[in-house]
C-alpha cells in the first residue's frame, strides 16, 4: 500500500494546480481562436465548403453538414452522421474556422473508416452517459450511509467503478481528437486548402484545443486516484 500512499499523496499536492490549468487552458482555446479568426486563407473557401470538399475528397458524399448554434460548439454526430459547424465557423474563411471544419471532418472520416479508438469511445458511451451523472451522487450517499450501515460502502464501490468508466473514457478519446487534427492538417496540405504557414496557424487552434482533453483527463485521472486513497483509509 506504500506506492498507492504515495500515489494518494501526489495526486493531492497536483489535483489543485490541475484544476487551474485546465481553466487557463479552456481560456487560452477561445483566444487562439479569436487570434486566427481573423486571419484569412487565401483559398478564400468558407468552413463548410472546407468540410464538403473534403467529404467529396474521401468519397464520403452521404456525410451531411448542418449549422448548430453557439460559439465553438463545431461537433460530429455519428448517429445522423452529420457534421454541424457553428456560425462562426460555417461561413468564415478564416484560417482558424477551417482548421475546426477540417478537424470535425477527421472525425467523419475516421468513423466511416471504423478507427479503433472511436469504436471502443462509442462503446464507452452508453455507461458514460450514465456514470457521468451518478458517480459523484453514489458516493456522498454511500459515504452518508456507511456511517449508520456497513451497506453504504457498496455504493462508493458503484460510484468509484462509474468513474473510472468516466475517466477511461477521457483517456480514449485523446488518441481521437489527436487523429482527427492530424487528419485535418494532412488533408489540407494534400488538397491546397491552406498553404504551409496557414496549416501551421490552423494547427495552433487546435493544439489549444487538445490540450483542454488533455487537462480534462489528468483532472479526472487525479481525482479518481484520491477517490480510491481516500476509500482505501475509510475501509
Amino acid at each position: 500500500m506504500e506506492g498507492f500512499d504515495i500515489l494518494y499523496l501526489i495526486a493531492g499536492v497536483l489535483l489543485l494546480p490541475m484544476i487551474f490549468y485546465s481553466i487557463l487552458v479552456s481560456t487560452r482555446v477561445n483566444k487562439v481562436f479569436r487570434d486566427y479568426s481573423i486571419v484569412y486563407a487565401r483559398s478564400g473557401m468558407t468552413g463548410y465548403e472546407v468540410a464538403r470538399r473534403m467529404l467529396k475528397y474521401a468519397n464520403l458524399d452521404g456525410v451531411k453538414i448542418d449549422r448548430v448554434r453557439g460559439n465553438l460548439t463545431d461537433h460530429y454526430n455519428p448517429r445522423n452522421n452529420t457534421i454541424y459547424l457553428s456560425d462562426n465557423v460555417f461561413s468564415s474563411n478564416s484560417v482558424a474556422a477551417i482548421g475546426v471544419a477540417a478537424h470535425e471532418t477527421g472525425h467523419a472520416i475516421q468513423h466511416n473508416e471504423n478507427y479503433l479508438p472511436v469504436k471502443i469511445r462509442s462503446l464507452l458511451v452508453p455507461a458514460v452517459n450514465i456514470g457521468s451523472k451518478l458517480s459523484i451522487p453514489l458516493i456522498i450517499i454511500g459515504i452518508i450511509l456507511s456511517i449508520t450501515s456497513a451497506f453504504g460502502i457498496y455504493f462508493v464501490y458503484i460510484g468509484i467503478a462509474f468513474y473510472a468508466i468516466t475517466t477511461f473514457f477521457m483517456f480514449v478519446t485523446l488518441p481521437v481528437e489527436y487523429n482527427a487534427s492530424s487528419r485535418a492538417k494532412k488533408l489540407l496540405l494534400e488538397m491546397n486548402v491552406l498553404g504551409q504557414e496557414e496549416a501551421h496557424q490552423a494547427g495552433k487552434v487546435l493544439n489549444a484545443a487538445a490540450k483542454t482533453y488533455v487537462a480534462s483527463f489528468a483532472v479526472s485521472l487525479l481525482f479518481f486516484i484520491r477517490m480510491l486513497g481516500l476509500f482505501g483509509r475509510r475501509r
